[in-house]
């Protein structure tokens, strides 16, 4: 049935729907037109609690609606939060294109060059792991399902299970992937370096997903205890440093790997049997688990199908690395800033649409598709953090960008050119990712689908394959124009 307010029959028989259904309509707000309100919904689709009475939000007021919590954030508030983390997020991004720019010359990268594919798979694995756990949780906070302790540590058991489950998986399959592309691109199938890139993979994907579900368990109790929106400051705290643990421990076991299988295979095979025998029992505890238990079962499209997304951007890293120096320095840093704020805003909208909206209908004057303008710059309530988030990206870009050069080259050696091309290539990203955001997490509201578990992993690998593309066809037009990166180093040298 819609919601039409047009009826006052129609109105009647929707309440009436409610209660045959157990839901609630709860004005949490207190003023006289508020979104609806359902404080009980779990991230699982179960909703209870008694209802009261029904409110219109009409479209002058949108986007005065607060996208998470009881009270509206003020703007500052909300800037200071996002800000905060997202320049700790910038330094762990920077960080990681640096190691990549290092370890692109040690002998395991250039003997077996499938491992670059490998690189945004695994990077964005905590965009479709430990982020959906971080969104999870954060709508759990917000919705007042964290206060008991047992339960509290039920959830956390059976998501970080859940975690390990879907990494191992996840990391076989785009260890898989990552062969068959070096199979064809190179014409020639290596045995050993099959076992090298598995146990390098699954040892990387299980590794740093348990290392960032720990630290964003923390993060989320220490933002409820000092009174700060979980959904502000998890995600980019915990990217923060997965992309610097993730590129560090992958180059480190891959290099360690490829020494080993010149002498014995026995290494690689133990590690993956290790990690095998171990995957029935993670499988157990999330089947056991009510928290976790449908996730299992349901939600392996968005992570399957993210991996193959960040795959085609590994493949164009791949490619890239070998034409256009300095490319593999600022591509993690325009990836992973990118999959930060739009995670960000995907974690605020999902914990909103858990708060007002029933799974199946989306809240009074939303529709799924909206004008570009509208979702990012005036016209929804998902606009205020919108032009946030593209004012932090365009600052954070320039800051990032000049830093990196600085630590990379000893120097800044940023032309005026590429610097501009840089900054309009990056947020240009991040506008397609949060325009896409407001569509994907509407649009599995509407089909019944908790976003908290399936939009994540789609922008993050949208973040990574976009965010190569872009960056590619900006180095590829400052090369036509002789303005390559680099280039005055080059010519200062000579």
């Amino acid at each position: 049935m819609s919601f039409s307010i047009g009826s006052q029959l129609q109105i009647a028989m929707e309440k009436y729907w409610r209660r045959m259904h157990g839901y609630t309509i709860i004005d949490e707000i207190g003023c006289p037109d508020t979104a609806f309100s359902m404080a009980s919904v779990n991230s699982n689709g179960e909703l209870k609690s008694p209802d009261q009475s029904e409110k219109k939000i009409t479209e002058a007021d949108a986007e005065k609606q607060p996208l998470s919590g009881k009270k509206e954030e003020r703007w500052w508030n909300t800037l200071m939060q996002v800000a905060v983390p997202f320049f700790i997020a910038g330094c762990g991004t920077i960080g990681a294109g640096l190691v990549l720019g290092t370890v692109r010359n040690w002998e395991v990268f250039l003997e077996v060059t499938a491992i670059f594919v490998l690189v945004p798979s695994l990077s964005g694995l905590k965009g479709n792991l430990d982020m959906c756990l971080a969104s999870r949780l954060s709508t759990q906070a917000n919705l007042g399902n964290m206060e008991s302790t047992r339960e509290v540590i039920s959830m956390v058991i059976g998501n970080i299970s859940l975690v390990q489950v879907q990494a191992i998986v996840a990391a076989t399959v785009v260890a898989f992937f990552a062969i068959t592309v070096n199979a064809i691109t190179d014409r020639a199938f290596n045995g050993s370096y099959i076992l090298l890139l598995i146990s390098s993979a699954v040892f990387t994907a299980t590794t740093t997903c348990f290392v960032l579900d720990f630290v964003m368990v923390l993060v989320i109790f220490g933002s409820q205890k000092f009174k700060v929106n979980p959904d502000n400051v998890a995600t980019p705290l915990a990217a923060s440093i997965g992309d610097i643990v993730s590129n560090s421990v992958l180059a480190v076991t891959a290099q360690y790997m490829f020494d080993q299988i010149k002498v014995s295979l026995w290494q690689p095979i133990a590690l993956m049997c290790v990690y095998y025998s171990l995957l029935p029992m993670w499988i157990f505890i999330v089947w056991r688990n009510k928290y976790t238990k449908t996730v299992l079962t349901t939600g392996w499209t968005p992570v399957i199908s993210a991996l193959f997304i960040s795959g085609i951007g590994g493949i164009v890293l791949d490619q890239a690395v070998d034409r256009f120096t300095g490319y593999e320095v600022f591509q993690p840093i325009v990836n992973g800033i990118g999959g930060n704020l739009v995670c960000v805003q995907s974690s605020r909208l999902a914990t909103h649409l858990h708060q007002t909206a029933i799974p199946g209908i989306l809240p009074e004057n939303t529709r799924i598709v909206e004008w570009p303008w509208k979702t990012l710059f005036f016209g929804t309530a998902a606009a205020k953090v919108a032009r946030m988030l593209i004012v932090l990206a365009v600052f954070g870009q320039i800051i990032f960008m000049i830093v990196a050069d600085f630590v990379y080259q000893g120097f800044v050696s940023i032309q005026v050119a590429f610097g501009i091309t840089y900054v309009i290539c990056s947020i240009l990203q991040v506008m397609v990712l949060l325009y896409l955001a407001y569509i994907l997490i509407h649009f599995m509201w509407k089909k019944k689908k908790d976003p908290d578990n399936a939009a994540i992993p789609y922008l993050t690998a949208l973040g990574d394959l976009l965010g190569s593309i872009f960056l590619g066809l900006a180095f590829v037009i400052l090369s036509i124009f002789g303005l390559e990166y680099g280039n005055n180093v080059v010519n200062s040298g000579t």
